[in-house]
């Protein structure tokens, strides 16, 4: 289902580098870092260094061409959601997409998004008729 290797699930904190990514890609190191510091401050390095490996990982494609790197993100918002899910199921539900609804609605879904949902499901079970 997903082209990312194991080792290409991003982690927390380089979801939220995608995250700057993905607004506003092609990026410098220092515009990502200033995005990011609107959140949470660290140190510019920190930001290099994560960028430097997400590069290693392939989560991210850098431009050398100018004395500022300009960074890419590789996958999109999509593909990158769709490995997590993916990997999530995996771990944590046993491969099961049902129990991953069971536990993701609980009691906590609302009227209006179990109408939703319902509505999807309809659709889903029509596409495959």
């Amino acid at each position: 289902m997903s082209k990312f290797k194991k080792k290409n699930v991003p982690t927390e904190a380089e979801l939220e580098v995608l995250k700057v990514l993905w607004k506003t890609q092609p990026a410098t190191v220092r515009q990502i870092h200033e995005e990011l510091n609107k959140k949470q401050s660290s140190a510019y390095t920190t930001t290099l260094k994560m960028l430097q490996i997400m590069h290693e990982k392939g989560l991210v494609e850098r431009d050398e061409t100018n004395r500022a790197h300009i960074y890419k993100a590789i996958y999109s918002e999509e593909q990158t959601q769709s490995s997590i899910l993916s990997n999530m199921i995996t771990k944590a539900f046993g491969g099961s997409k049902f129990d991953l609804v069971v536990r993701a609605l609980g009691e906590t879904a609302s009227t209006e998004e179990i109408s939703d949902i319902r509505d999807l499901l309809d659709s889903l079970e029509e596409n495959k008729k």
